[in-house]
Parts: C-alpha cells; sequence; structure tokens
C-alpha cells in the first residue's frame, strides 16, 4: 500500500514522539523508584527504551520507514531512497514529535512543561561515543535490511539497548532526540550548550556507517550486478532491489 507524503511525515511525528515521551518518562519514573541508584534508573530507562523502539518501528514502518532519526533520514538521503525536500521535511517532523514528547511527559509526571537542562554531557570521550553509537545504529539497519528485513526493529530495539550500557554517552545516537533532551531538567537531558557537538558525532558516525556499508558490501553487489545465463551462454543483468548504495 502507498501511502501520501502527509501520512508518512505524520508517522514520523507520531513516532518519534512517543519515543521521546518513553525515553523522558521512564528516566523521571526510574530515578524517582531507583532510591539514588543510578545504575538502577539507567536499566528502568533502558529497557522501555529499546522495547518501544521495536513496537514503533514495527507499527510505522510500513509507513514511513519509521526513521524517527535525522541521522537515519540523512543516510536514506545520501542512499537516494527520499528525495531531499521530503528528507527536510521528516527531519522538522522529528525534531518537533521529539520536543512535543518530551512535553508529554512532563505533563504526565505533573512537572512543568517548558524546561531546559542543566547535565553536562561533553568533553571528546563523550562525543566519540556518539559517533560510535550512531555508527552501530546506522550499521545495524542496513546490514539487517539486507540480511533479512523483517528483524530490523528487533535488532533496531536490542541494539539501542546494548549501547545504553556500552556507551560513554549513553547512546542518544539521535540529532532529534538530543534536541529534545535538552528540552527536559531529568534523568535523560543534556544542557543545550552540549547538544551541537553530539548532534556533529552523530552525523559524522551515521555517513561514516554509510560509507562503510557500501564498502563491505561491494562485491556482493558486482557479482549480482551480472549473472551468467548457462543456458544462452552469455551475461545478462540481474536485479536485486536490495543492493542499492
Amino acid at each position: 500500500m502507498s501511502y501520501t507524503p502527509q501520512r508518512k511525515c505524520m508517522a514520523e511525528f507520531v513516532g518519534t514522539a512517543f519515543l521521546l515521551a518513553t525515553v523522558v518518562g521512564s528516566g523521571i519514573m526510574a530515578e524517582a523508584l531507583a532510591g539514588g541508584n543510578v545504575a538502577i534508573a539507567l536499566l528502568g530507562n533502558t529497557i522501555p527504551t529499546g522495547a518501544i523502539l521495536v513496537v514503533l518501528i514495527t507499527m510505522l514502518g510500513p509507513i514511513s520507514g519509521a526513521h524517527f532519526n535525522p541521522a537515519v533520514t540523512l543516510v536514506f538521503a545520501l542512499r537516494r531512497e527520499i528525495a531531499p525536500p521530503m528528507a527536510v521535511v521528516y527531519v522538522l517532523m522529528q525534531v518537533a514529535g521529539g520536543i512535543v514528547g518530551v512535553w508529554v511527559a512532563h505533563l504526565m509526571f505533573d512537572l512543568s512543561v517548558i524546561q531546559f537542562s542543566d547535565k553536562l554531557r561533553t568533553g571528546p570521550a563523550q562525543w566519540f561515543a556518539e559517533a560510535v553509537a550512531t555508527f552501530g545504529l546506522v550499521f545495524t539497519i542496513l546490514a539487517t535490511l539486507r540480511a533479512k528485513e523483517s528483524a530490523v526493529a528487533m535488532a533496531v530495539g536490542l541494539y539501542i539497548t546494548a549501547a545504553y550500557w556500552f556507551t560513554a554517552s549513553t547512546s542518544f545516537a539521535n540529532p532529534a532526540v538530543t534536541i529534545a533532551r535538552g528540552l527536559t531538567d531529568s534523568f535523560s537531558g543534556i544542557l543545550m550548550s552540549h547538544v551541537p557537538a553530539f548532534i556533529a558525532a552523530q552525523c559524522m558516525g551515521a555517513v561514516v556507517a554509510w560509507i562503510f556499508c557500501r564498502w563491505l558490501y561491494a562485491e556482493r553487489a558486482a557479482l549480482a550486478g551480472v549473472a551468467f545465463d548457462q543456458g544462452a551462454g552469455h551475461q545478462v543483468p540481474a536485479v536485486d532491489q536490495h543492493e542499492k548504495d
């Protein structure tokens, strides 16, 4: 079924809103219940985030592709699977949805809707962690699309669950999420002045992952590009829709 651009954009808005409501809401709940144990609070923030990604990608993937992430949209624009004007609208909807999701979380927990974080998240280690986290996310998406497209939702949810714990930055890996988290003075927040460096690292990691996947699958793509028709005694083109850039 083909969906209109308006429906695709609304899917990106709603999906990103639910993602941020989950990230921020679970962070608020986890911190309140953890009794000062930061590890338990982080675990309480991690599991819902990974779980909601599986749900959202499964639900909305058939409509918009379920990017919910400007870095992912950037990569699919580079792959020429989304036109640049549509990619720009996707990003705007993702950022707007993320902000609304944060406000929804604040309202649910009876907090001030408009907030700004004072949580410090900066420095070379944090920036490198964000580049690694986003590289891994994009690599997971592109590689799983080739290996088993139906497993993308589960793979992304599991990857983010793991990356919360193996990256120093707790794996924001998403410019829209990063901007939105600058607007909550809660467990999940980030000081707004630290947001630009995170976004730069995320975009760099995403582009490097795209380049790496182009290289990694180049031999397979080249072999798939020409198939030998033994019956006809000559080579004929082979079409594989998964062998895109």
